[in-house]
Parts: C-alpha cells; structure tokens; sequence
C-alpha cells in the first residue's frame, strides 16, 4: 500500500522540468512579442 503523505515527503523537484519551464516561457513572450508586431504592422 502507498502512503502518500511518506511520497510527498521524499519528493524533490526536478531541475530539469525547471530549467525547461523557463526557456518555454522566454519563447512564449518572444513568439508573443513577434506578434504584435506584425499586427502592428498590418494595422499600419
């Protein structure tokens, strides 16, 4: 049987997910940022 309070406890985070999580986050804004831009300029 699987007792998930001694689980949560003996849980560490990957730094990998973490380091993963930042770079999708940098492209996000950079993809969001290109964008804009282009509705700028079609609006222009």
């Amino acid at each position: 049987m699987i007792i998930f309070e001694d689980e949560l406890a003996k849980f560490q985070p990957s730094t990998e997910i973490e380091k993963a999580e930042d770079i999708i986050r940098s492209d996000t804004r950079d993809l969001t940022d290109l964008l804009m831009e282009l509705i700028k300029e079609k609006e222009s």
